[in-house]
């Protein structure tokens, strides 16, 4: 059972290497982008730990506690995705191993308190391309109605079909195992530094499952243009340092205003889950 001063220090550890990393059409270390700085998300992550952290405090708190944090320093949704991934393996990290165990509890103990704070977190970081729901309309301002669910987890289900976090959740976080782990663990057999190991990881996510952010904004055949794109680009040699070729594709996805953030966040949260086992082992 991990101490929060654990979780939190793995937890910004991850959100730091992410943006180390050149991850083309996201905001990193080689390029801002999408009216947002590196420096933003480096604030983010240290103003959100603690509540991210909280020994105790449910998923739903956690959240909406460090988007609060976060919008009132950096005042712009930098880490939502990242918050929703993160927090339920921090909660399950609290928990004695094995963490995937704790973690498919911690998915299947949510309430509507959790889905109150988690609707009201969105609400306040205000993603972009939300759009309108039938059920379980999240932009409803006026709070729990008679549709609200009884749970996160219904919720999330709701959402599985069009969004990959929400899908995570119904699926006991599979991609996060089943993608990221594996590409993470195949970066480091090549030898690659850890930036670039952390590129192959985003260009893994972003290869085999269409950006949901980029699906919301701009279509799903624009998602999959794009998910085809970052299959060519995991055949670079990122040993070799491919600087100029991703910072190329980096331009052109900015300058189209696609931003495949889901897949960054799905990054994030691989790292912290990578640095959670290897805590516990």
């Amino acid at each position: 059972m991990m101490a929060p001063g654990t979780v939190a220090a793995a937890y910004r550890a991850s959100c730091l290497d992410e943006l180390d990393a050149l991850k083309p059409g996201n905001v990193h270390a080689f390029a801002d982008g999408h009216r947002m700085a590196v420096a933003d998300f480096v604030t983010s992550a240290e103003v959100s730990a603690p509540a991210l952290a909280e020994a105790g405090a449910p998923v739903g708190r956690r959240v909406l506690r460090a988007v609060e944090a976060t919008m009132d320093r950096v005042g712009q949704n930098t880490n939502l995705g990242i918050l929703l991934l993160c927090a339920p393996l921090a909660r399950a990290a609290e928990s004695a191993p094995p963490l995937r165990a704790a973690l498919a509890t911690v998915l299947d103990d949510f309430d509507a308190a959790d889905a109150r704070d988690v609707f009201a977190a969105i609400r306040r970081a205000n993603p972009g391309g939300l759009g309108r729901a039938e059920r379980y309309d999240v932009t409803d301002s006026q709070g729990p109605d008679p549709q609200s669910p009884a749970s996160l987890r219904a919720a999330m289900a709701e959402a599985a079909p069009r969004d990959a976090i929400a899908r995570a959740y119904v699926t006991g976080f599979a991609d996060l195992f089943a993608i990221g782990l594996p590409a993470l663990a195949a970066a480091r057999a090549r030898g690659l530094a850890p930036p670039w190991c952390t590129t192959a990881l985003y260009l893994a996510y972003l290869a085999r499952v269409p950006d949901s952010h980029v699906a919301r904004k701009h279509g799903p055949d624009r998602a999959e243009a794009l998910r085809a794109e970052a299959e060519a680009l995991l055949a670079l040699d990122l040993a070799a340092a491919p600087v100029d070729a991703l910072l190329d594709r980096d331009r052109a996805w900015k300058a189209a205003r696609l931003n495949p953030g889901t897949s960054a966040d799905f990054t994030v949260a691989t790292l912290f889950l990578d640095r959670l086992l290897r805590a516990e082992a």
